[in-house]
């Protein structure tokens, strides 16, 4: 990418050895402060020569575990347990996390499907050009932390995607088992515009998460998140410790085009399995009921592969074209 002047500025030092905390800085003109700007927290630690770690969350605004684990990861000041460079953002879409939305409220636009954003562009495409152009460039492993948000609930895994580079494909599932959630897959989606696809197309070892949901945080998710984070730094020789793991191995999942069930009626969701269940293929998973009258039967949904529940559709009230589910099929554990 050329080197164009930006709009965003950094109070800190990306080359200079310590720990760093400031932020970037985007000018904003509004209507309550004429000169005003987005400050986004940043912290970086660094000691010496070494591998570059930039970790993320919040890329969207309404999840949570990723914010708690970087905030809390930032209060560290044990410099000596580092070797190398670790660049963290707890709140990537801050706008959006302030206001506790998935997308910005300043323009309505959603990170995670406009990278590599544009320099000239509103404020979420102007935060996306600035990973792309300056700070994915500095990293060689990428952990973005996400969660269900308001809409979804999820096993808590890790994850990675199908690369066309074989080595980065098996750096990047090394990467993915490290973190030791519960659950790891290789996931199947539609990556244009999202992070992930920037971060993949510029080489780096990529992983993300889904850590629950319900647009809240429970304590054995942000436990998920802490240890990971660890994990993650470990394994990229960034961080001092041993992996640490549950005593439950880390089950691996695959998915399928069949593994997505989408809402094709509105109104009132009742599920008839649970997060986690093991499910058989054709088996009853959901009724929509019709909420505007009490004479119309309600629509059956059915189970289009056997397997696992990895997702639910949150809250209740579900409209025309929302995932209704996630079913993924169990790997054996070898």
């Amino acid at each position: 990418m050329n080197k164009l002047a930006h709009p965003i500025s950094s109070s800190i030092d990306f080359e200079q050895d310590g720990i760093q905390h400031g932020f970037l800085r985007l000018p904003y003109s509004r209507n309550d402060s004429a000169w005003g700007a987005i400050l986004i927290p940043i912290v970086q630690f660094k000691n010496g020569v070494g591998p570059t770690a930039l970790i993320t969350g919040a890329n969207h605004g309404d999840e949570y575990e990723g914010p708690i684990a970087l905030y809390n990861f930032a209060q560290r000041t044990d410099l000596e347990c580092f070797q190398g460079r670790v660049i963290l953002i707890p709140a990537m879409n801050y706008p959006a996390f302030q206001a506790g939305t998935r997308v910005s409220p300043l323009d309505q636009l959603n990170m995670n499907r406009i990278f590599p954003g544009k320099v000239d562009g509103s404020v979420t495409q102007v935060l996306a050009d600035y990973f792309s152009r300056r700070l994915l460039p500095m990293a060689d492993y990428v952990l973005d932390l996400h969660s269900g948000g308001k809409t979804l609930d999820f096993l808590p895994f890790a994850a990675c995607h199908a690369l066309s580079n074989p080595a980065q494909q098996a750096q990047c599932e090394a990467a993915m088992q490290a973190f030791a959630a519960p659950y790891h897959l290789r996931l199947l989606e539609d990556t244009r515009g999202m992070y992930d696809h920037q971060a993949e197309m510029m080489g780096k070892v990529f992983i993300s998460t889904e850590l629950g949901g319900g647009g809240t945080t429970h304590p054995r998710s942000i436990a998920l998140a802490k240890r990971g984070l660890d994990n993650f730094l470990i394994h990229a020789g960034i961080l001092q410790g041993a992996l640490q793991n549950d005593p439950q191995p880390s089950q691996g999942l695959d998915m399928n085009q069949q593994s997505y069930v989408f809402a094709e009626h509105q109104g009132l969701l009742e599920p008839c399995v649970s997060l986690g269940d093991e499910i058989e293929q054709g088996q009853l998973i959901a009724y929509i009921h019709t909420i505007e009258r009490t004479a119309v039967k309600p629509q059956a949904y059915y189970a289009r592969s056997s397997g696992l529940v990895l997702a639910r559709h949150l809250p209740s009230l579900i409209k025309m074209g929302d995932c209704l589910q996630v079913i993924a099929t169990l790997k054996p554990n070898l």
